[in-house]
């Protein structure tokens, strides 16, 4: 049965391995159906191999849209074969991230590696900034994230991290779960600087055309 949701475009980032367990290729798999029941489209790092490509796949085939943002240097790497759905090559890993922040509604991060801890944790500092106001989600699949949560949680204890902060971090072992969780949520920290400043200063750079493009 179709659900409806708020969101029309998720940014999935995730391994391009598939791990050393089993749960972690079901989990991408429950992902990608989750967002199809929704009707969600899916914007994710352009790769067809590992978990990305098993989430990227169910999506497609469930007859959603599949928009991969991928630099030119790792094309080699991470596509083998035929794309699944749309691919975006970009030059780099700062353009990648901007482009996949500016399509997306929210994020989710399924298990991966240091690529997928940089760009979730770069979509958290954007959020505390204000640059964005859309939720991030950790699928924490058979507990993947603990320690990472438990690291936010000892930044709190330390000062390091407001607690209103801590609860930007949306996180659930289901993608059920986590997409319910995500639906409900609404900001309750104060963001460093207002997300209208963000836009203004974007407006004026856009104006003398200098400096990169922010996404919202």
């Amino acid at each position: 049965m179709e659900e409806c949701s708020k969101f029309k475009r998720i940014c999935v980032f995730c391994g391009s391995n598939s791990g050393n367990k089993q749960v972690f290729s079901d989990a991408a798999l429950e992902l990608g159906n989750e967002l199809v029941k929704r009707k969600i489209d899916l914007v994710y790092g352009g790769g067809n191999v590992g978990l990305m490509g098993l989430v990227s796949q169910t999506v497609f085939d469930g007859g959603c849209h599949v928009l991969g943002v991928i630099p030119r240097a790792l094309v080699p790497r991470e596509i083998s074969g035929e794309t699944v759905g749309e691919v975006r090559i970009v030059r780099d890993m700062h353009e990648r991230k901007a482009s996949m922040a500016e399509e997306s509604d929210a994020f989710i991060a399924l298990p991966g590696g240091y690529g997928t801890l940089e760009e979730t944790l770069e979509m958290i500092t954007w959020a505390q900034l204000g640059i964005h106001k859309k939720p991030v989600g950790l699928l924490n699949v058979d507990g993947y994230y603990d320690c990472l949560l438990s690291l936010f949680d000892n930044g709190v204890d330390e000062g390091f991290i407001k607690p209103a902060a801590r609860d930007i971090v949306v996180y659930a072992p289901t993608a059920k779960e986590l997409m319910i969780k995500m639906e409900q949520y609404t900001p309750s920290h104060q963001a460093i600087a207002s997300h209208e400043s963000w836009k203004k200063a974007q407006r004026e750079l856009a104006s003398s055309d200098e400096g990169p493009s922010l996404p919202w």
